[in-house]
């Protein structure tokens, strides 16, 4: 995985295919290889690239106070680098967090903008979930926030149907090495986001996709977002979680490469 210096920190990246540059940005736990099941798929019409976020994965492990904007403007350092003038931006949760930040701060940098399993400002029953896993994880270390985590992130019946891959989530996150003071400045980075009053100033091409089922980021946080931004097309999957892109695979990959075959940048150079 090959890595580039943006400054202050260095990201690690990968990229697959040719054509225009799609962005896969991951949430919270910030590992560019949660999207190994749609790559391969919009890797044959694109040029596809993901990144651990600073703080993750193989990424700079910086000690900083993180926050959601900082998370976007090292994915913008990371396009910089890579002299992408403009790329399709496909963010599930916290990568789409990013991605509205994207929308309103860098716009020219934008080309369809997907937003996947994400929020638009905390609520009583985000701030409640999270203050939650903090307190989990603070407490009890990471292995328990593991187990606590993965609860919500999954459908219940997918759980139950799939123990042992369950134990395997949890021992991945469990082993991962990021440090527990990242990982709680990355929670309350998330719990400090707020762009509902921007919604209105994304003008790109906008795709909304959850899962009816989402217990970490509800469907009326998505619906709250298609409402506001306008012309914003809207696909709700009957069942999947929080981690639908695992789940619903074929049904979620056919929605985000429909749309962004559609919205292509003709012209664009990239």
């Amino acid at each position: 995985m090959p890595a580039v210096d943006i400054g202050d920190a260095e990201i690690h990246y990968e990229e697959t295919g040719v054509g225009e540059p799609v962005m896969l940005v991951p949430g919270l736990g910030g590992g560019g290889n949660v999207w190994h099941r749609q790559v391969p798929e919009l890797a044959r019409d694109f040029r596809v690239i993901t990144h651990d976020h600073r703080g993750c994965g193989q990424s700079t492990p910086s000690l900083i106070d993180y926050s959601v904007d900082q998370m976007a403007a090292d994915a913008i350092r990371l396009l910089d680098r890579l002299q992408i003038e403009r790329a399709h931006w496909v963010g599930h949760s916290t990568g789409g967090a990013m991605g509205q930040i994207v929308a309103q701060d860098y716009p020219d940098r934008l080309g369809a903008l997907v937003l996947s399993a994400t929020w638009p400002g905390q609520d009583p029953y985000f701030r409640r979930a999270f203050a939650a896993r903090r307190a989990v994880l603070t407490a009890l270390g990471t292995a328990e926030y593991a187990r606590h985590s993965v609860l919500s992130l999954h459908s219940p019946w997918y759980i139950t149907e799939n123990e042992g891959l369950m134990a395997e989530q949890e021992a991945h996150i469990a082993g991962s090495g990021q440090p527990m003071e990242i990982m709680r400045s990355r929670i309350d980075a998330i719990c400090a986001f707020d762009r509902r009053d921007r919604l209105a100033d994304i003008k790109a091409p906008t795709l909304v996709i959850v899962a009816e089922d989402d217990m970490v980021t509800p469907r009326y946080l998505s619906d709250e977002i298609a409402e506001a931004v306008s012309g914003a097309e809207k696909v709700v999957l009957p069942t999947g979680g929080h981690f639908v892109i695992h789940i619903l695979v074929d049904a979620y990959n056919e929605a985000v490469g429909d749309f962004l075959r559609r919205h292509r940048m003709r012209g664009s150079g990239q």
